[in-house]
């Protein structure tokens, strides 16, 4: 995380399972303030389905540090590699929620990466995360520690073992991709099929079992009661570039109604 005050503040209260968070997609600065601006706890930066650099990704963190309030990043890097993993650990962030973890040996794996030996496989560095060397010392022997970690569950073998994967120690939190569990489950974005609602249900289950918090995505505004009703600790809620697209269409409509009308 960074050296930011606000660091330990955020992750107490996501862990707490009082966190609210909106998707970033667009690699611009300016999507991250006006996150901050809207009230959000954090943003989820996507660089698993984006075409964002490591560049890219620290001019976020960037902005999220000078934004107005209390803003946490966590990142999503494209898959479960060390090397991938310490690269955007290494810029300074809140945490890192990696895709695909189904077995407690592959979150095991995740824990290990984002820690120092001799706990784990993480690279020794100086960069942004460490404060460039001021922090160094201690952010290595300690503070590192407090990287919030979020394994994707998104596969039924990932649901099956979702108490395993939420008691490993380091693990803080689970997250249920709904696109890739429903398309996995075979009812590709059919958001009310009963296979779907009964997978998230079991690892809601499971995490309050391991006393982990559990989130998910909601990408429009509509369906954030259903999975608040649902038991969902957190969520991300809002995707930069879906909102974007359907408020213009919104505009637009209205706007050729009010023309029609006018004939």
């Amino acid at each position: 995380m960074t050296d930011r005050a606000t660091g330990d503040d955020f992750r107490t209260r996501f862990v707490d399972g009082e966190a609210l968070g909106t998707w970033v997609s667009i690699g611009h600065p300016a999507m991250v303030e006006a996150a901050a601006r809207a009230g959000f706890d954090f943003v989820l930066v996507d660089t698993e389905h984006t075409e964002m650099s490591l560049e890219t990704v620290a001019e976020l963190a960037r902005a999220a540090a000078a934004a107005p309030g209390e803003l946490g990043v966590i990142v999503r890097p494209a898959w479960n590699d060390p090397v991938r993993i310490k690269r955007v650990l290494d810029i300074g962030v809140d945490g890192i929620m990696v895709p695909m973890i189904d077995t407690p040996e592959a979150a095991k794996e995740l824990v290990r990466a984002t820690r120092y030996p001799p706990d784990g496989v993480r690279g020794v560095a100086s960069g942004r995360a460490a404060g460039y060397g001021q922090n160094f010392v201690q952010y290595v022997a300690e503070d590192h520690r407090s990287l919030l970690t979020i394994p994707q569950i998104e596969t039924p073998t990932g649901v099956e073992n979702a108490a395993d994967i939420a008691s490993v120690a380091g693990i803080d939190a689970l997250f249920v991709g709904p696109a890739d569990l429903s398309a996995s489950l075979g009812v590709f974005a059919e958001w009310d099929a009963p296979e779907l609602g009964d997978a998230m249900a079991s690892v809601i289950d499971a995490g309050r079992n391991a006393e982990t918090p559990v989130g998910t995505l909601t990408v429009r505004e509509s369906d954030v009661p259903d999975r608040v009703g649902r038991g969902f600790d957190y969520l991300i809620a809002g995707k930069d570039m879906t909102t974007v697209i359907e408020t213009g269409e919104q505009i637009r409509e209205t706007y050729e109604e009010s023309v029609s009308s006018q004939k």
